[in-house]
């Protein structure tokens, strides 16, 4: 199709051509001076722009639905009818001016979508036989190494395999600075090598990727009706005859016809019908281009009423990759190392988290461990006892010690505790009867983690609350670094439901925020479930009412801010829209609105509608940004999960 065809089946054809009719009916009357031959090209003009008008009108009313497009349509054939020929071409072609307008308006807000299919990649190279061989990218097969050179986009989801460099993660995470890659780091298609050399083992490809999710989803919510634009559809809908029926009892009582079709022109509610759909695309559009994946109009709107927050602690608040802390030696007979060493011996038969961060501090620190122990028998709640070169090994909390019979005579519960109110997760460590020192692991509180608090707080979040199953210390040590309103600490995943519940019989709107698996019946019952770091996790995507793809706090109070500009917006719109045609209908029966002038006021009303959604589009500088935003945050540790 060449570019003259392009234009033909585009949306300015229509009124250009009526137009040009106009024009020339013009110039016929005004140099020729002959009306009769100006009447049919004023005609011409109704008829090229009405006809696409009269039938989509038509099209609606197969589906019994009563549109804009009819009241048009009956007032240009009753205009044409009385001979308002002028009338009838200038209605029509400034409805259709202002369809062409409007669509080329809602494809900008639209732009975050566009650019999101615009960064899917087209071709990939991979290795096949030995060769570098350049395939589409949907033909890339799962397992297959793909070679990702400096500048080229990453064609497909996978893992690292060996190279470095730095990737450009914004069309899916929304950060702007490039994130180094190594050996088993993951990538995301559409994501763009600013540097280096990767090979990659594709994991995901096609419509199997993070991106090709994100597309979809934001295909989806775009169309997801919010409840206000619900009810401004069903407003319509009986407002729409309604105008009709104004219309046909002012032209009985009266007997002016023109006053009656002029009515219908005046009526049209087509800036209050779009007044909604279009602030939804946009803040949806804005929030994709962020890296905030908003399901649909209804949880935007949600969003903007949220008032309490509830958040998971471990991998919310915390970093979730708990480490070693502390080694304290209670027995003068042992050092540090024989302590570690211990406790990483009795650790090697656990399946407990936080069994890890002890073995690999044994490791790094080069501690002879004698492997496997010979047994080992998990107390729930209490630590975990094991059998190592003939010696018992014990490490847990003091229930375990007062359950197997050993006497703590050098006060390590009172170690445990102190360090257990610094944030960490202690556990005592004995051989044999014989208490030897305590270790104590911890998980760091994330730098922004007091950010996002006190910016949720700006953003009108009244309430920050804490959910976790860690011990009352611990979470309190947590609560006291980040700032949140409440802690609720021993938590299990059906209290934190119930606690989310509390909130809302207290007439709060609730958001919460989890890692969509552990959390999955709080964020469920919330009245929005938050995801964080949905970048590659199909489940957060297709399942959470907001995803954010990358794991930056700071989004959340982000988010809520683009919710409330949102719905700001859609009352701004309905305000204009309203106003418009009250001003029009009154300007109608005081005299000097004519169909031509209304409809130009009327199309008028509807670009301002666009052009005020549009600003949502562009990206707004963080305003609850202040002076203590550069204030050092202490990062506490704390534990990840009790014992």
């Amino acid at each position: 199709m060449n570019t003259l065809q392009r234009w033909w089946h585009g949306p300015w054809a229509v009124p250009t051509v009526s137009g040009a009719a106009i024009l020339a009916s013009f110039f016929v009357a005004r140099v020729l001076g002959s009306d009769p031959v100006s009447n049919i090209f004023m005609v011409a003009a109704a008829l090229v722009a009405g006809i696409p008008i009269a039938v989509k009108a038509v099209r609606a009313l197969a589906v019994k639905n009563i549109s804009i497009d009819l009241l048009v349509s009956v007032a240009a054939a009753g205009a044409i009818i009385v001979g308002e020929y002028w009338e009838a071409a200038a209605v029509t072609f400034l409805f259709a001016v202002g369809h062409a307008l409007e669509a080329r308006t809602m494809n900008k807000t639209r732009s975050a979508l566009a650019e999101l299919v615009a960064v899917a990649p087209d071709v990939a190279v991979v290795m096949r036989d030995g060769q570098q061989v350049e395939v589409p990218a949907g033909a890339v097969g799962t397992g297959e190494t793909v070679l990702v050179k400096n500048g080229a986009k990453v064609p497909v989801d996978g893992e690292v395999i060996a190279g470095t460099g730095a990737v450009d993660e914004a069309s899916i995470t929304g950060e702007s600075i490039p994130v180094e890659k190594a050996a088993g780091d993951r990538v995301f298609a559409g994501t763009v090598s600013r540097g280096g050399f990767l090979q990659v083992r594709a994991t995901g490809v096609g419509a199997d990727t993070t991106l090709a999710r994100i597309i979809h989803r934001v295909e989806e919510a775009q169309d997801v009706k919010a409840k206000t634009q619900a009810f401004i559809d069903r407003f319509a809908t009986w407002y729409t005859p309604g105008i009709m029926a104004l219309a046909l009892v002012v032209g009985l009582v009266t007997g002016d016809v023109v006053l009656a079709l002029t009515l219908l022109v005046i009526g049209c509610p087509g800036a209050l019908v779009i007044s909604i759909p279009v602030a939804i695309v946009a803040g949806i559009g804005r929030a994709a281009r962020d890296g905030i994946l908003i399901k649909g109009g209804e949880f935007l709107e949600s969003s903007a009423r949220i008032d309490a927050v509830a958040v998971d602690k471990t991998g919310t608040l915390t970093e979730g990759r708990p480490q070693l802390s502390d080694v304290v030696v209670l027995d003068p007979a042992v050092d540090r190392g024989q302590v570690l060493a211990w406790a990483a011996a009795a650790e090697a038969g656990s399946e407990h988290p936080l069994a890890r961060p002890i073995l690999e501090a044994a490791a790094a620190e080069g501690l002879a461990t004698p492997g496997l122990p010979d047994a080992v028998q998990p107390v729930p709640g209490k630590g975990i006892t094991a059998t190592t070169g003939g010696r018992r090994v014990l490490v847990g909390n003091a229930a375990l010690l007062d359950q197997l019979g050993v006497a703590d005579a050098v006060g390590a519960a009172a170690a445990a505790e102190e360090l257990a109110a610094a944030g960490r997760t202690p556990m005592i460590v004995a051989v044999d009867e014989t208490v030897v020192g305590v270790v104590a692991v911890a998980d760091q509180v994330r730098a922004d983690a007091a950010e996002m608090v006190r910016r949720l707080h700006a953003a009108g979040v009244t309430r920050v609350v804490m959910l976790t199953g860690d011990a009352p210390l611990v979470a309190e040590a947590i609560g006291a670094a980040t700032g949140v309103d409440e802690v609720r600490a021993g938590l299990l995943p059906e209290d934190k439901l119930d606690a989310v519940r509390e909130l809302q019989r207290q007439g709060r709107t609730v958001a919460m925020v989890g890692d969509g698996v552990n959390d999955a019946p709080a964020l469920a019952t919330a009245d929005i479930g938050v995801a964080m770091g949905a970048a590659g996790s199909a489940v957060a995507v297709e399942t959470a009412d907001i995803a954010l793809m990358g794991d930056n706090l700071r989004k959340l109070p982000e988010a809520i801010g683009l919710a409330k500009r949102t719905v700001s917006v859609m009352r701004q719109n309905i305000t204009v829209a309203l106003v418009t045609v009250t001003l029009l209908l009154a300007g109608v029966f005081a005299g000097g609105v004519t169909m031509a002038i209304g409809m130009l006021v009327h199309e008028a009303s509807v670009l301002v509608v666009i052009a005020n959604a549009m600003r949502l589009l562009r990206r707004r500088e963080d305003t609850t940004r202040d002076a203590t935003a550069r204030e050092e945050y202490p990062a506490a540790p704390a534990e990840l999960v009790t014992r």
